[in-house]
């Protein structure tokens, strides 16, 4: 097992925490979208507060450690590794409750270009330890709002992990699945889930509209998250999510391995 100062040192250098990409301008932006209850940044997940933007800079300073200054508005944002680790360990203690539960699972990502991988090992590792990785609603159709209109995607799993992809032949770009913040996916599946009967999931493993939709709908949802995503820390602020990572979610998918390796370790889930 990775040892904390080692695993600080890992998420520093290779810009998972740290100084990230994400820019502060791109951050700001998304809290002034989400302090105007714009649906594309809140992604599922329905506020019980008012949430104004400094509420947002105050809450993202304290839960990532960007700035807490609003006259920052330019560079790039920092997330203080000490709490992505912190979170790792409550994530990993998530996990563990699970699969000492032998509790059903159901796992999704928004980004799965980058994530798709570190969802994946923890599908197997819960899938070994007697879990059962849901998949309902394989092959359904989701009409999604996008920048460029409604478009119609398929919801798909990959390895245990649920996906979106576009019909047809994959794109460029889009070989594991398309980018997405909606949480009309994971309603999709928890009412398909319903539908059939169950069983329901007795947590929610993943990222964006995946994790706030399964949240806001009353299921324990855990999940990853970058600074300009306010939504899911919001919803951990309110106690509709439990637990937050707060990393780059951009970084290339092989970097994320150590942590998955990490968080299975804790868990006592390394097969």
């Amino acid at each position: 097992m990775l040892s904390s100062s080692v695993l600080r040192a890992y998420l520093v250098a290779a810009r998972i925490a740290g100084n990230v990409a994400t820019s502060r301008e791109v951050s700001l932006r998304s809290y002034r979208l989400f302090a105007a209850r714009d649906p594309r940044v809140m992604i599922g997940i329905d506020p019980e507060r008012t949430w104004r933007q400094p509420d947002l800079i105050g809450l993202m300073a304290d839960r990532c450690g960007v700035s807490a200054d609003p006259r920052c508005v330019s560079g790039q944002d920092v997330i203080d590794p000490g709490r992505t680790m912190a979170a790792l360990d409550a994530f990993a203690d998530r996990l563990g409750a699970a699969a000492d539960r032998r509790s059903p699972v159901l796992l999704g990502t928004g980004h799965p270009d980058r994530l798709l991988g570190f969802y994946a090992v923890l599908a197997d590792a819960l899938s070994a330890a007697g879990c059962t990785v849901l998949t309902p609603a394989q092959g359904r159709c989701v009409d999604i709002t996008t920048r460029f209109g409604l478009r119609t995607y398929n919801l798909e799993y990959v390895r245990g992990v649920a996906l979106v992809r576009p019909p047809g032949p994959p794109g460029p770009g889009c070989a594991t699945g398309a980018h997405s913040h909606s949480p009309l996916p994971v309603r999709t599946a928890l009412a398909a889930a319903a539908e059939a009967g169950g069983p329901l999931p007795e947590l929610v493993i993943g990222d964006h509209g995946w994790v706030c939709g399964a949240g806001q709908l009353g299921f324990e949802a855990i999940g990853l998250a970058d600074t300009d995503d306010p939504a899911l820390f919001v919803g951990e602020a309110e106690g509709r999510v439990s637990v937050v990572v707060p990393l780059d979610d951009g970084v290339r998918s092989d970097y994320y391995l150590p942590l998955t390796r990490y968080v299975l370790n804790r868990a006592c889930l390394s097969q």
